[in-house]
Order: structure tokens, then sequence, then C-alpha cells
């Protein structure tokens, strides 16, 4: 398995393990960063069972979409359900393939050993966030528009301009290595990261979810591997990996 990231198409590699196996299939995968935990777990035993090889490439949803929409060679592709559609509509991946792989809700976290804060009202969440000497979020995120619309919600967009920072790497990084005092991302990404502790899910009242879907491409050389691979992420032996991520399973 190999995996690398996608931030502005910039970063290089952040992790190699596994190398592939000779005579196997090798799937290239780009999978929105929320699932980094989840492939992480998962990819060795589908690798296991299959004997096929992953390559992942991972990046917020938009950065995926660009990088496919630019011509890039892929099998599965898993983003947003709109992205997902748009690719879609455009003959870029194979529509009745399409399935659900999971959604995450929005939860807030703090550098590892800092006090928690309580976020489990709207007023609670607000002061919290009032609080905070810095608040970060991914600035291409999928997440980034709720985000936004919950401050609005709240009535703190405008007090926390000055110390809002939109990021370019995952919040959870970010809030681990003390770049922000408080981040807001979806769960999964803030369980994947050591250095960040888990203050809470933002208030049913406020809560927004990111869904991932996944398809394979119309021009993937494997297209029944590929299938394999998303029959394996929606079967039974990805639910207690996703619910340990912070993350729902779908129903495709």
């Amino acid at each position: 398995m190999k995996i690398a990231g996608l931030f502005a198409l910039a970063l290089g590699p952040l992790m190699t393990v596994l190398p592939p196996h000779a005579h196997a299939t090798e799937l290239h995968v780009f999978s929105s960063e929320a699932l980094k935990g989840v492939f992480n777990a998962l990819a060795p035993q589908f690798e296991k069972s299959t004997g096929n090889t992953l390559e992942i490439t991972l990046g917020p949803s938009g950065t995926i979409k660009s990088k496919v929409v630019q011509g890039a060679a892929f099998d599965v592709v898993v983003v947003t359900p709109p992205l997902l559609k748009v690719l879609a509509a455009s003959g870029k991946v194979d529509a009745n393939t399409q399935a659900v792989i999971a959604r995450s809700a929005l939860g807030v976290s703090v550098p590892k050993g800092a006090p928690r804060p309580d976020v489990s009202t709207p007023d609670a969440l607000k002061r919290a966030l009032l609080n905070a000497k810095s608040v970060g979020f991914n600035g291409k995120g999928a997440s980034r528009t709720a985000i936004e619309a919950i401050l609005a919600k709240l009535g703190i967009a405008d007090a926390l301009k000055p110390k809002i920072k939109l990021l370019t790497v995952d919040a959870p990084d970010a809030v681990a290595k003390h770049e922000v005092e408080l981040a807001l991302s979806p769960i999964s990404l803030i369980i994947a990261v050591p250095g960040a502790q888990f203050a809470g899910a933002l208030p049913a009242e406020d809560q927004w979810y990111l869904t991932l879907s996944a398809a394979v491409s119309a021009a993937s050389k494997a297209p029944s591997q590929s299938k394999a691979l998303i029959k394996f992420l929606t079967g039974p032996s990805a639910v207690p990996v996703l619910k340990a991520n912070g993350m729902e399973p779908g129903q495709s």
C-alpha cells in the first residue's frame, strides 16, 4: 500500500508501507483525506485477501475532483456526492458503480493534554470558540462552507474573523503542532492524529456531515477489481473500522 497526500497538489509522500505484491493488479485510488485512518486499517486487509495492491492519494475532495478533471489516471475515486455527480456527468466515472462509503460528523479538537472545552450545546460551543486564541479549519476542504455557515448561525462570524486561520493542512494536524488552539473538522480526521485531542462533536442543532461516495473510473483497466474494492469498503468487515475512525457506515 502506498499513501500520498495532495494539499493544493503540493505535498509529497506521507507514508509507504507493504511493498507491492509481484504480478498483482495495482489500483490507483483518489480519496478525500477524511478516510486516511480507514485506509490505513483496511487497505492491508484488502491487499492480503485479494493479492491486489493499492496506491492511495489523499486530499481535499475539491482538489481530488480537479485532478480527475485534468485527466489524471485512476481506478477508484472517493469524494463528496455533489462532486461525484459532476464527475459522472462528465463521463469521468461509471455512474452505475456509485456507492456511499460513510459519513463523518464535525467535531472540535485541541492539542493533546490541553483542557477540553465543553461544546455539547450551541451556547457552550459559542463560548469555546470565542474563548480560543485561534480557531482553524481547512480552507479547501468540503467542510469549509458548512463551518462558516455554522459560525454565522451562532452569530459569532464577525467576532471570530481576526483569529480564524484557513489551513492548507488537516485542521487536527495544525492543532497537534500548536499552530491553532482549537480546530474544527470531520471527526474522522481528529482520530487519525495522535497529537490532537477530540473535545467533542458539534451539538445536533449545529451539526453537519461530510458524506463520501465512491465510483470506478470510466477508463479503469481493472474495473472488476475496482468494484471489488468498493464492495469491500461498504461490506461488513469495514463497519467496525469506520466506526472506530469516527464515521458512520453508508448504504450503497
